[in-house]
C-alpha cells in the first residue's frame, strides 16, 4: 500500500465507514480507531467532519436514526423494568 498522506486519509475514511456500519457515533469511532488502528483521534475527527460536510443529508439522517434507536432502546428497557418490578410483587 502506498504510504502517502492521501492513502492514509483514504484508510481513515474507509475505517470511519466501517464504524458507521456498526452504528457508532463520532466519539465511539475516534476511540475505536485510536485503540484498534492506532489512529490519532484528531485525525479521525477531522476526516469525520469533512465527510459530514460532503454528505450533509446522510449524516443528518444517520444521527436522527441513532437518536430514534436510542429512544426505542430506552423505552424497551423501561418496559422490561416495569414488568420485572410487577413480577416481584
Amino acid at each position: 500500500m502506498e504510504d502517502s498522506p492521501a492513502a492514509y486519509i483514504h484508510l481513515v475514511h474507509r475505517l470511519i465507514e466501517e464504524c458507521i456500519l456498526f452504528n457508532m457515533n463520532k466519539e465511539e469511532c475516534m476511540e475505536a480507531l485510536s485503540k484498534h488502528a492506532n489512529i490519532k483521534p484528531v485525525i479521525t475527527s477531522t476526516v469525520w467532519k469533512e465527510l459530514e460536510k460532503e454528505n450533509k443529508e446522510f449524516f443528518e439522517a444517520y444521527l436522527r436514526s441513532r437518536a430514534e434507536k436510542a429512544s426505542e432502546t430506552e423505552t424497551r428497557q423501561r418496559i422490561r423494568n416495569m414488568v420485572l418490578d410487577y413480577s416481584k410483587k
